[in-house]
């Protein structure tokens, strides 16, 4: 006779690192954002991004005809640097 134990939980566990892989692999594949996925990521408005820090020359950006396109990951990266830079003047 066979006698198999499964542990659900060793399941369940494994389970999630696989699919917290697979959704990381999906936020990665986007390379660039535009104007309106960068409102979204960031939750805030174009009015305000331009007037806050779009024109920063640190501000990785390029125009390819008339849409601007936002390298995704350098993107990300300025963004925290420039949010530190806010948030330093309220310590």
């Amino acid at each position: 006779m066979l006698n198999v134990q499964i542990d659900h939980k060793q399941i369940e566990h494994q389970f999630h690192e696989e699919l917290q892989k697979h959704l990381d692999e999906i936020a990665n594949r986007t390379v660039f954002w535009d104007m309106k996925e960068l409102c979204r990521q960031t939750c805030m408005s174009e009015p305000f991004i331009k007037e806050q820090f779009f024109f920063d020359p640190r501000f990785p950006k390029f125009r390819v005809g008339r849409k601007w396109l936002f390298p995704a990951k350098q993107t990300e990266k300025f963004l925290l640097q420039w949010l530190s830079e806010q948030t330093s003047y309220f310590r």
